[in-house]
């Protein structure tokens, strides 16, 4: 099956010091779209889609598990366990 590309018009319309874009009604509801919404730059243009929610992304997850101030001493501890020896063969 062919991937179909459809096109629309749109116009850059002021909100305060910003520009944006109104989506046609039966697009939003086409796919689902909710308040928030990610854009993504591609070699093609910009995508817009839906933003998770709930979901971290690989910067918040990192920045939440940097706050946690966990333990991994134990962790040192068991991936070694066993490996360190001489005789262990590949």
């Amino acid at each position: 099956m062919e991937n179909q590309t459809r096109s629309r018009d749109a116009k850059l319309i002021p909100i305060g010091n910003s520009k944006g874009v109104r989506i046609p009604k039966a697009l939003i509801q086409k796919y689902g779209l909710k308040n928030s919404l990610l854009i993504e730059e591609t070699d093609q243009g910009l995508l817009l889609r839906n933003k998770e929610e709930g979901k971290l992304s690989w910067e918040e997850t990192y920045k939440t598990m940097a706050n946690e101030n966990e333990n991994w001493e134990d962790f040192d501890t068991t991936i070694l366990d066993g490996l360190e020896d001489d005789s262990f063969e590949y």
